[in-house]
């Protein structure tokens, strides 16, 4: 990120360019890890209000690691106070349909299940499995967010894979 003065992430529209670009995708990995959408939307704008308050002590460089080390940090203390149970959030249902009854039953059951086997993942492989499947990231894109290497994301997706393929049947 190339700054036009010196004020780095304390001038208004630099701290701008990088919340436009990154809260997304934090707000995406905070998801992943509690799997509450509210609950992930206010840990990224606390995380980035943390982030504006010491401003003049991030190095350009480290900027988007500093804050992603925040946010996790604000996880985790609201999971130590809270003991948060991962619950992903209902799709809701529409009032009419055309599918037959038996077809909605099995697409419940499935949606358990999978909501189920997701929760059972540690953090890890659900974090870097969803940031995959979900928001499509290379395996190289969520090394480099996570700072692990390529080859533990594709162990982690590896075997959530497994545990998937284990958990729900006929898949």
């Amino acid at each position: 990120m190339i700054f036009s003065n010196k004020k780095g992430f304390c001038d208004e529209k630099n701290f701008s360019d990088f919340f436009n670009s990154h809260s997304k995708l934090l707000h995406n990995y905070i998801f992943y890890k509690c799997g509450d959408i509210d609950l992930a939307g206010d840990i990224v704008q606390d995380a980035f209000l943390k982030f504006w308050e010491n401003c003049q002590k991030i190095i350009v460089g480290k900027a988007k690691s500093y804050l992603f080390t925040i946010a996790n940090n604000l996880f985790l203390n609201d999971y130590a106070k809270n003991k948060v149970v991962l619950n992903f959030k209902k799709i809701p249902s529409k009032n009419y349909t055309y599918e037959n009854p038996e077809f909605l039953l099995e697409e419940k059951e499935f949606n358990d299940k999978l909501e189920k086997a997701l929760a059972n993942l540690s953090e890890s492989q659900r974090v870097a499995f969803l940031m995959n499947r979900i928001d499509g990231k290379k395996y190289k894109e969520i090394a480099k967010i996570l700072g692990i290497s390529v080859k533990a994301v594709e162990k982690r997706i590896h075997h959530a894979l497994l545990n998937l393929r284990k958990e729900i049947d006929n898949i």
